[in-house]
């Protein structure tokens, strides 16, 4: 004849496993669930980044191609640009030479004076 308590037992202990089980695998599913989520974000957060990328990237082609349009328009200034070094070397040259007329004037115009001066005393 079987032992009624042991087979109480028995279901008890069954039961228990089943739950010990059951809660385990939830407690997994949870912890593989969490793992997915955490998963999917990095995932959105990478499309993004190279969403962003890839608009930094079209920035410095942009920039790229205005860089290039601004230095061909430099070189168009670079004829000018000697043409008015030159300019600058004859003003600073005329402006030598007017500097000595207007000593020699000065110059002059003290003689000039002084000689009239000493014919005024005479």
């Amino acid at each position: 004849m079987a032992n009624p308590a042991a087979s109480w037992q028995r279901d008890e202990l069954a039961d228990s496993l089943t739950e010990f089980f059951t809660n385990v695998t939830l407690m997994v599913r949870g912890e593989l669930q969490g793992t997915n989520n955490q998963l999917a974000l990095l995932e959105k957060m990478n499309d993004r980044v190279v969403q962003e990328y890839s608009n930094y990237g079209d920035v410095a082609a942009g920039l790229r191609v205005f860089v290039e349009q601004l230095n061909e328009k430099n070189r168009g200034f670079d004829e000018y640009i000697s043409q008015i070094d030159a300019i600058d070397l004859q003003v600073t040259e005329f402006e030598a030479v007017v500097s000595m007329l207007d000593k020699h004037v000065s110059l002059l115009e003290k003689k000039v004076k002084s000689a009239h001066h000493t014919a005024s005393t005479q």
